[in-house]
């Protein structure tokens, strides 16, 4: 199959590029770096600039499947032209390659976008799954609403959709693992916020193999990328701790603190939602490393 990846060469998408050259699926991927144009056996590379709607339209040669992983960091100061990036960097994305398919001849028959869980409302009690329509009232939730809107318009060129809304990954390279574990390592680790907040989490090789089994068993709609076992905060800290064989002894850092030193970011930390991944459970997928402790040995011992 001919496969076609923004973001091949993020985090997720670096892994999940290699999982599906394995398999002999043939990947084109799209990149605003000139620098990053790599041509290798089942793997090409094809420029695009969606701020300037800009692209290389040989990128949809043969290709059925379409995966939309890219997207700005929004673990970056969000300031006012950093949080315009945040939108548009998955927006307008989206609609370039709406309009590009819109005008001319292709093969594609599947649109597979990423999406996160923080469109879900913060609560404490609420357990969420895909048929809640509430949307958080927060830039996170407006990003987020608009994001998958932007993927639903391929169902008026008759393409399938499909959203994968992603919790919180767990990866050993870069991310929220990462920063959270280095305090810790140096005996300063401690609880955010009040430390209840839920965090649905995911073990990055669970989400590559999420993707791999939603283009495998040809599944549309939106599907929760988490794990069968969210935790809080505090708990997910104190779990860290014990993998690393690290005390701690520090209070959690209050709200007001976190608000001074990240400004409107702060909200990804002291925010949380607890997301069920029951409807993906349902279709047989299964996870190699549902539980936190097992997910957590794999990444850091």
């Amino acid at each position: 199959m001919n496969i076609l990846i923004t973001g091949a060469t993020g985090l997720v998408g670096k892994k999940l590029v290699a999982t599906l050259r394995k398999e002999h699926h043939v990947v084109h991927y799209l990149t605003t770096s000139k620098s990053k144009l790599l041509e290798k056996k089942n793997y090409k590379g094809f420029y695009w600039n969606p701020i300037s709607g800009e692209i290389d339209t040989a990128a949809f040669q043969d290709v059925e499947v379409i995966i939309h992983l890219a997207g700005a960091s929004i673990s970056k100061k969000w300031t006012k032209s950093y949080k315009k990036e945040i939108f548009e960097s998955r927006i307008n994305g989206a609609n370039l390659i709406f309009n590009t398919l819109n005008q001319i001849p292709h093969t594609v028959k599947r649109f597979v976008s990423a999406s996160a869980i923080g469109i879900y409302p913060n609560d404490l009690h609420q357990v969420y799954s895909e048929t809640n329509s509430s949307i958080d009232d927060s830039f996170l939730g407006e990003v987020t609403q608009a994001w998958e809107m932007s993927a639903h318009q391929f169902k008026n060129l008759n393409i399938a959709v499909t959203i994968v809304r992603i919790g919180v990954v767990l990866a050993k390279e870069s991310g929220a693992l990462v920063e959270m574990a280095k305090p810790i390592r140096y005996g300063f680790g401690s609880a955010l916020g009040t430390g209840n907040q839920f965090v649905s989490w995911i073990h990055i090789d669970d989400l590559v193999a999420l993707f791999k089994y939603v283009l495998d068993k040809n599944l549309h709609g939106i599907y929760n990328a988490v794990s069968p076992y969210p935790v809080t905060n505090k708990e997910l800290t104190v779990a860290i701790a014990k993998t690393l064989h690290k005390p701690l002894f520090l209070p959690k850092v209050p709200v007001i603190v976190l608000k001074l030193m990240l400004g409107e970011m702060h909200i990804i930390i002291v925010n949380g939602q607890c997301v069920s991944c029951r409807k993906i459970l349902d279709t047989g997928f299964q996870f190699n490393y549902a539980s936190l402790e097992k997910a957590l040995v794999n990444l850091l011992q």
